[in-house]
């Protein structure tokens, strides 16, 4: 079958972004199952999360690169089959090691959603890329909201090792979707690889792609705390079965398939900024008024996963508008910037993650998971002002 030449669909990019971020948080209902199959600690299995995101982020300074270099088809058609393979040896582990092994390598497939956003960006203007990433974000909200439902009624069923033979054959139907509909947007490759790779630091000493970076990669940390900290938040207030515990974990990308369907209706009447700082305003209320009612007494989940989904809903304002200004910075290295801007922002949700599981304990973990989402929603407050200010002086 020949090659496509025509651009890829809409569709077909948010059914590959979709599959990039449901790996994340389809099985995390079953973390305590794992740990029990394993005979490991609950932090030992609770590994799959943060080593997933630190290879996650590894992998996308190299793969945006290659994308640049090489194309934007072959690197998502190969981040899928090394994804397949991976999946499979998660779902057939003999033991936590080799499960944590696969589960590291399955990373692969995550960065598959920058070099997506690259294709967008190669095609259309900054504003109207950040209108259809705020498309494609509303759609591919749609996986981890219902990711841990299906994962926790998954485990209910069949037991956990039914999420990752779920996740294998979705791969294998992407695939051949993406074989099919995937033509090229790369029209001007770069001619070597080294050169794509020189031209990092032409990114790295740009401040408004830090302002904007940082405000990904804090805006994605209070997503990644709530992530690892809320299953302990739940289990030390309420008593939840893991199917309830994956509904209620959906609330937050609930949030984030409004704020982004806003996004994409609104984006490109307002300057990015605007947007920017408008989610995070919204983010720092939300857990502000959480922390409130937890002061006040109130002892309901939704007082918890409520405060949570403002989060939710300030995320899908705040990223399609950040990944369109860090893919703008420099025109000519999209796909360099979007793997590195992409890195940034996992490495400081991997981070956030880390500080969630390091600090919270039975008896802090309600409001010490609001405290710390807090810490990191003002943080990239911070940046989406400094990117405003930025693009006012530039």
């Amino acid at each position: 079958m020949p090659k496509p030449t025509h651009p890829p669909r809409l569709t077909t990019l948010i059914l590959l972004s979709a599959l990039a971020i449901l790996p994340i948080n389809i099985f995390l209902p079953s973390l305590t199952n794992v740990a029990a199959e394993f005979g490991v600690d609950y932090g030992v299995a609770g590994l799959a999360l943060a080593a997933y995101a630190v290879v996650s982020a590894c992998l996308q300074i190299i793969m945006g690169p290659l994308s640049d270099r090489f194309g934007r088809r072959p690197v998502i058609l190969w981040g899928l089959a090394v994804f397949m393979v991976a999946t499979i040896g998660c779902a057939l582990a003999p033991n936590i090691w080799t499960f944590l092994v696969c589960r590291m390598v399955q990373a692969a497939i995550a960065p598959t959603y920058a070099v997506s956003l690259a294709a967008i960006r190669d095609t259309t203007g900054k504003e109207e890329a950040a209108s259809r990433i705020g498309y494609i974000a509303m759609a591919w909200a749609v996986a981890p909201m219902l990711g841990p439902s299906l994962g926790g009624f998954l485990d209910e069923l069949f037991g956990w090792r039914a999420s990752f033979w779920f996740l294998a054959v979705s791969g294998v139907a992407v695939f051949a979707l993406c074989w099919i509909d995937l033509g090229e947007t790369n029209r001007s490759p770069s001619n070597t690889i080294a050169e794509q790779f020189r031209a990092y630091p032409d990114l790295l000493t740009s401040g408004r792609f830090w302002a904007y970076a940082s405000c990904m990669a804090f805006s994605l940390g209070a997503f990644y705390a709530f992530l690892a900290g809320a299953p302990l938040a739940a289990a030390s207030a309420f008593d939840m079965s893991p199917a309830l515990l994956g509904i209620f974990m959906g609330s937050i990308t609930a949030g984030f398939m409004l704020g982004s369907f806003l996004s994409g209706r609104f984006a490109g009447r307002f300057p990015l900024t605007t947007t920017l700082v408008a989610g995070r305003v919204l983010a720092c209320a939300g857990l502000l008024l959480g922390l409130v009612l937890y002061f006040a007494g109130v002892n309901h989940l939704l007082a918890l996963f409520g405060p949570c989904m403002f989060v939710g809903v300030s995320n899908g304002l705040t990223m399609p508008s950040a990944n369109a200004g860090a893919l703008s910075v420099r025109p000519r290295l999209t796909g360099s910037a979007a793997g590195l801007a992409s890195a940034i922002a996992v490495t400081g949700g991997a981070a956030m993650s880390s500080i969630a599981a390091a600090v919270l304990t039975e008896d802090n973990a309600r409001h010490g998971l609001l405290l710390v989402m807090l810490a990191s929603a003002t943080i990239a407050l911070a940046a989406a002002l400094g990117a405003r200010r930025l693009e006012r002086t530039s």
